[in-house]
C-alpha cells in the first residue's frame, strides 16, 4: 500500500484542533482526545483513554447532571442534537475555570449516535483591570452561558435587575467578549444627569448651538464608535430623547444639538434599568417602540441573595482589592457563616462596602463577626438611624485602641495627665485606657514627679 492511500487517524485530526477536544461515549468514557485537552488536565494521553469525564473535568465519581450542572452528553444522546452549555471545570492545577462546551452527536453508519465530541473554550473571567464576574453558583453559571451567546452579535442587550446587582460588570462583560472587544467602552449613567445635560453628553452638541457651546463636542454615542455604550438607568432617559436613542438604534445615524447633518455611526448599545420598563410604558413614561427596540435580548441578573455560594469568594475578592486587604485573607469560618445569614438588599455593592468596613473596623487585627456591619432591613428611620449609631460606635472603639497602640512606646506627660484626670486618679483605669501595665504607669508617674 502506497503512503497515499495511508488515511490519517482520529488521533491526528483531532490534534490539528486548536482547543481542547474529546471523544466520550454513552457510558460517559473517554475514547479520545487531542493534546490540547491532555495538556489542559494535566493527564497523558495514554492515562486518559478509558477515563470518566467527570472525574477528569470535575473531580467527581458522578456525571455532573447529580451537582445540578446541564450534562451535555446526556443532552446529545437523549436528543441527538448538539448543544452547548457553560460548565466549571477543574484545571490541572486544580484551579477552578469557566469553560463554553459546544456538544455534538458522532453517529454511526446507521444514523445513530455512537459517541459525543465535545469541543472545550475556556472562558477567561478577567480583564486588565482585574475581574470582571466572580463566583460559580448555578444562577451565575446560567447568565454567562447566555451572555457567551450573545457577545458576539450586534444584538441590543437590555441589563434587568436591582441597584448593585453589577449591571456595569455584566455590560464590561459583554464588551470584553464581543467582536469589538478593541473599541471603546463608554459607560453613561442617565439617573446622574439633568435632561438638557444628557442630551448634550449622548448626541453631543455643534460650535454656538446654546449658550456656553464654544467649540464642537462629541456625543458619547459618537465616541464610543467602534465599541460599546453602556447607557444606565435607560428608564431616566426623558421621553423627547427617547425618540433620537431610537433613531440611533434604528438607522445608526444621529445629529449632534444645533447640528443639521446625520452622522453614521457603529455604536453597541447594552442598557441597564432597575425599573419596570414594562410599566412604565403602560403609564406613558417611556415610549412602547423604543422598550421593543432595547429589550430585543433582556439578560436578567440574579440578586446576591439568589446567588449566596458566591458570597465568600466575593467578600475575599473585594478584600484583596483593598490597600493590605489580603492580610485578613483567608476569612475565618465564622465570618463566612456570618456573611452568609444575611440577604443585602443592597446586593454585590452593599457586600463591597461591608467588607471595606470590616477592614477599618479591624484595624490590623483580624476581621471577625463582630466587625460585620449590616443594614437593618425592616427599613425603618429608627432602625437606620440605630444601625448608623452602631456603625459610630464601632468606628470610634477601633480607632481609640489603633490610636492607643501607636502611643504605647510614646506615652507623654500630657496623655498620662488627661488619662488620670478622665478616671479621677484611678491609675488601674487610667492605664488600661493607656493601653501599658499598671506597673509601666507608676514609671510615667515617678517621672513626672522627677520633672517637677
Amino acid at each position: 500500500m502506497s503512503s497515499r492511500d495511508i488515511k490519517p487517524g482520529c488521533d491526528q485530526i483531532i490534534d490539528i484542533l486548536p482547543d481542547p477536544f474529546v471523544v466520550i461515549d454513552r457510558n460517559f468514557r473517554i475514547v479520545a482526545a487531542n493534546r490540547k485537552y491532555t495538556d489542559r488536565f494535566g493527564i497523558s494521553p495514554e492515562a486518559v483513554i478509558g477515563q470518566y469525564c467527570h472525574k477528569v473535568s470535575h473531580h467527581s465519581d458522578v456525571p455532573c447532571s447529580q451537582h445540578g450542572e446541564h450534562c451535555p452528553l446526556e443532552t446529545v444522546f437523549e436528543t441527538g442534537q448538539p448543544t452547548q452549555v457553560m460548565h466549571i471545570h477543574f484545571d490541572k492545577d486544580g484551579k477552578q475555570e469557566f469553560v463554553q462546551l459546544q456538544a455534538n452527536p458522532i453517529r454511526d453508519q446507521d444514523g445513530q449516535v455512537m459517541y459525543m465530541g465535545e469541543y472545550i473554550n475556556p472562558i477567561s473571567q478577567y480583564d486588565d483591570k482585574g475581574a470582571l464576574l466572580i463566583g460559580r453558583s448555578r444562577a451565575l453559571v446560567r447568565m454567562i452561558s447566555i451572555l457567551q451567546r450573545v457577545a458576539p452579535t450586534q444584538t441590543t442587550v437590555l441589563l434587568l435587575g436591582e441597584s448593585g446587582v453589577g449591571k456595569e460588570c455584566v455590560a464590561q462583560y459583554l464588551h470584553q467578549y464581543s467582536s469589538r472587544p478593541a473599541g471603546p467602552f463608554i459607560v453613561v449613567d442617565c439617573g446622574s444627569l439633568g435632561e438638557q445635560l444628557i442630551e448634550s453628553e449622548l448626541f453631543g452638541y455643534e460650535k454656538g448651538a446654546f449658550t456656553g457651546a464654544s467649540a464642537r463636542k462629541k456625543g458619547l454615542i459618537e465616541a464610543a464608535n467602534g465599541g460599546t455604550l453602556f447607557i444606565d438607568e435607560v428608564g431616566e432617559l426623558p421621553l423627547a430623547l427617547q425618540t433620537k436613542l431610537l433613531r440611533v438604534l434604528e438607522t445608526g445615524s444621529l445629529r449632534r444639538v444645533g447640528g443639521t447633518d446625520y452622522l453614521q455611526v457603529d455604536t453597541r448599545i447594552v442598557a441597564a434599568t432597575h425599573r419596570n420598563l414594562k410599566q412604565m410604558v403602560q403609564e406613558g413614561q417611556f415610549r412602547e417602540d423604543l422598550y421593543y427596540r432595547l429589550s430585543a435580548f433582556p439578560i436578567n441578573i440574579p440578586a446576591l441573595r439568589e446567588r449566596k455560594d458566591d458570597i465568600p469568594l466575593l467578600a475575599e475578592h473585594f478584600l484583596a482589592a483593598i490597600e493590605e486587604g489580603e492580610q485578613y485573607l483567608p476569612l475565618a469560618p465564622q465570618v463566612i457563616e456570618t456573611l452568609l445569614s444575611y440577604d443585602y438588599p443592597g446586593n454585590v455593592r452593599e457586600l463591597r462596602n461591608i467588607m471595606e468596613r470590616a477592614v477599618i473596623l479591624a484595624a490590623g487585627a483580624a476581621i471577625t463577626s463582630d466587625h460585620l456591619v449590616f443594614e437593618v432591613q425592616d427599613g425603618s428611620n429608627d432602625s437606620y438611624a440605630a444601625r448608623e449609631q452602631l456603625l459610630d460606635d464601632k468606628l470610634h472603639q477601633e480607632m481609640n485602641q489603633r490610636m492607643l497602640k501607636r502611643r504605647r512606646s510614646e506615652v507623654d506627660e500630657a496623655i498620662v495627665l488627661q488619662a488620670l484626670r478622665q478616671h479621677n486618679g484611678h491609675r488601674k483605669a487610667a492605664a488600661q485606657m493607656l493601653g501599658i501595665s499598671e506597673r509601666t504607669l507608676y514609671r510615667y508617674m515617678n517621672k513626672l514627679r522627677e520633672n517637677s
